[in-house]
């Protein structure tokens, strides 16, 4: 009798240590998940930036009229900074952002495109029409240059400001415009704003 119960003590602490093991797998897995994968580097390509409304402004804009902080709000804003030279690197931002404005499909409407002109120069006429829809507007000298947060230089980046006026995300220089459009649709998904 002594044997018996001997050889069975094992087999009832079996499914003890099966439930502990299935109770701690989620705790382990969350810390392995938190510690070892961080969620930024596996979510958003955009460099997601600390809530920072953009105080309130008003530029020239080319063409006539002015561009407000009042205009941004109630959409989502591509932002490039650049001269009014546009060089080769500006160039390429351009077309960036109106692919990836029209690859939002059926959302492209939440989405417009503003090129601040850091230096007064005019941009010439056939670069005006080939990114007809963007806001070009004159920032020389703004506090508005200020307020969007760079590595190096602002041109080196394209901003998102949100449909309240924040700036949210800053994109690398040289960005992968799919990347670009995948973090724009998946704010655009979740947001019920804009």
């Amino acid at each position: 009798m002594q044997n018996e119960n001997l050889e069975s003590r094992p087999r009832r602490l079996t499914p003890v240590w099966l439930i502990a093991a299935v109770c701690a797998f989620p705790l382990v897995g969350s810390f392995v998940a938190y510690y070892l994968l961080p969620p930024g580097e596996r979510i958003n390509y955009g460099e997601l930036l600390a809530e920072q409304q953009l105080s309130d402004f008003v530029l020239p804009r080319l063409g006539g009229g002015t561009v407000s902080l009042a205009d941004l709000k109630g959409k989502w804003w591509l932002v490039q900074v650049d001269s009014g030279l546009c060089p080769e690197r500006c160039r390429t931002k351009l077309y960036q952002q109106r692919q990836v404005r029209l690859a939002q499909g059926k959302n492209m409407d939440r989405v417009e495109r503003l090129w601040l002109i850091d230096d007064g120069i005019e941009p010439e006429e056939r670069l005006r029409r080939a990114y007809d829809g963007t806001w070009i507007a004159h920032a020389r000298g703004s506090s508005l240059l200020a307020q969007l947060p760079a590595e190096g230089s602002v041109r080196d980046h394209v901003y998102l400001v949100d449909p309240l006026g924040n700036v949210v995300l800053r994109f690398p220089a040289n960005a992968d415009p799919a990347r670009m459009v995948k973090d724009l649709s998946r704010l655009l998904k979740a947001s019920r704003i804009g």
